[in-house]
């Protein structure tokens, strides 16, 4: 019998990690298989330049311009797109046969989103939380809704 390998993201706009399950009853194993770290800078540190300046449509006021994007969730949806570009590299590469996301409503929606159809069919749960700070060894309670762990 094939042992099914399930790889668990847990990530939020700018750090992620994937841990590893290798079937029902083994736990999560201790060892991450690999963590991202992104931009936690605010969003008037990635812009620091002051926004531009344009004149009114009619008269002689002048008014600063507003940015067409927030800065910082560009930032974010790239540190997302970076972890699906690994995530579809490695399911070419046969590394996990099931994916379970966990991230802040946010998060997971960007990622829903960027994933490729083939990655996207071996999503086989969510959870709708940030728990990018709890340790390894205390995630098992988290996964029980999604997961034999």
């Amino acid at each position: 019998m094939k042992k099914i390998t399930t790889w668990i993201l847990i990530a939020d706009g700018a750090r992620a990690r994937i841990l590893c399950n290798d079937g029902p009853g083994r736990g999560i194993a201790r060892e991450v298989v690999r963590e991202f770290q992104g931009s936690t800078a605010p969003s008037r540190d990635i812009a620091a330049d002051r926004p531009g300046r344009a004149f009114d449509s009619a008269g002689i006021g002048r008014h600063a311009m507003q940015p067409s994007s927030d800065p910082h969730e560009n930032e974010e949806a790239g540190f997302l797109r970076e972890i699906v570009a690994y995530l579809d590299k490695a399911n070419h590469a046969k590394s996990f046969d099931r994916l379970i996301l966990v991230a802040p409503p946010k998060a997971l929606g960007t990622l829903r989103a960027a994933l490729p159809a083939q990655v996207a069919a071996k999503v086989t749960g969510e959870i709708n939380k940030d728990l990018t700070q709890v340790p390894v060894h205390d995630m098992a309670g988290h996964l029980e809704s999604v997961m034999a762990v």
